[in-house]
């Protein structure tokens, strides 16, 4: 099959035909349709979550969406020809998280692109299918699925079940990338009056057009002080999409008294995992902090059935529809921070010479 490989980091990706994944008796092959590329791919391809990527040669990508091709023998919810999403954050289904329904932290977690090979290639393999896939509802599409594979679903879990957000609230977002605008878009989606935080006035602009009732651009204005003056006293949610130190401490500085803030931005390696936090604010001012990893696989059915009934649009987040030979292009824009929105990989040649095919990214913007 075609691959896009990572034989290096933050070197081009390989361009080649590797053997294709092998069937296993619990597990699915999966035809693929479309792979998001999503910073956490960025984060491996840099090197930065070496203890937690597979040894090299390896295939990132974890935002799927395809047809059934085979299925193993021990598989019974699956048929071949089915379309199905591929979660991000799978589990082994005994361990006593797994039986909660809490399959995003699992004792022994699985993640394709990362412990295993993922979707920058034709075909993927899922072990533990009956578990670890969902089927995928007739009225959504793949590109749309796999906008949804991580940040989306990952801002979902956070906003709904983490944030627990309220028709009503206010609820400020840092960092307008991906789980940030889908974090704006979702909580919009739940009446919120929601505030988005950037230093790049174009991203703010896409962040308006998928829901903000205001933005902030945190390099001009002071953002916890502006948010204190648009909501009269503090949000009610806060969100940090970024996890670097200063979107965090701005982002509970944001908060009104025994307001929530929800941790999904996770540290680059120069932090080592670790940022200070100001405790004794949130001791005395009553705030919860929540961190938020991924989403359950229990989760799903809600989030696939409010995009069916066009409560939740992520296909409106996809800017660009890329082939395999130009996932290094997006990488090379995330060390840049440029580039806006989702790019989705729906032109599974290695073909470095195509450029992106739809909604580039300015117009998206303008």
């Amino acid at each position: 099959m075609k691959a896009a490989v990572l034989t290096a980091f933050k070197k081009p990706l390989s361009l080649e035909k590797v053997p294709d994944p092998e069937l296993t008796s619990d597990g699915v092959i999966v035809k693929l349709k479309a792979t998001g590329v999503c910073r956490s791919d960025w984060h491996g391809w840099m090197g930065e979550w070496t203890g937690f990527i597979a040894p090299l040669p390896h295939i990132l990508g974890h935002e799927m969406s395809g047809y059934v091709e085979e299925v193993g023998k021990d598989v019974h919810n699956f048929k071949k020809g089915d379309r199905v999403i591929v979660p991000f954050t799978q589990g082994d289904g005994t361990c006593p998280h797994c039986l909660a329904g809490h399959s995003n932290v699992c004792d022994h977690q699985i993640m394709p692109g990362f412990t295993y090979n993922g979707g920058f290639a034709e075909y993927v393999r899922i072990p533990k299918a009956d578990y670890n896939l969902v089927a995928l509802p007739e009225g959504v599409d793949f590109t749309d699925a796999s906008a949804m594979g991580c940040r989306y679903m990952t801002a979902f879990h956070g906003v709904t079940t983490r944030g627990k957000v309220r028709g009503g609230e206010w609820v400020v977002v840092y960092g307008a990338g991906g789980v940030g605008l889908s974090a704006i878009q979702i909580a919009t989606a739940y009446g919120a009056n929601v505030i988005a935080v950037d230093i790049d006035d174009k991203k703010l602009k896409f962040a308006k057009k998928l829901g903000a009732v205001a933005t902030i651009n945190s390099k001009k204005e002071k953002a916890p002080e502006a948010v204190m003056e648009l909501t009269k006293g503090g949000a009610d949610v806060s969100v940090d999409a970024l996890g670097i130190q200063e979107t965090m401490l701005n982002a509970i500085r944001s908060l009104n008294k025994k307001g929530r803030h929800v941790q999904i931005g996770m540290t680059s390696f120069k932090n080592e995992g670790m940022l200070n936090i100001p405790l004794n604010e949130i001791v005395d001012r009553e705030i919860q902090f929540s961190g938020s990893f991924g989403m359950p696989i229990s989760e799903y059915p809600r989030m696939l059935q409010m995009v069916e009934k066009q409560r939740l649009h992520p296909g409106k987040l996809v800017t660009a529809k890329i082939s395999l030979g130009n996932v290094d292009t997006v990488f090379n824009d995330m060390s840049k921070y440029a580039g806006i929105g989702v790019s989705v990989v729906t032109d599974f040649s290695l073909d470095k010479k195509k450029k992106y095919t739809t909604n580039l990214v300015a117009s998206q913007a303008s």
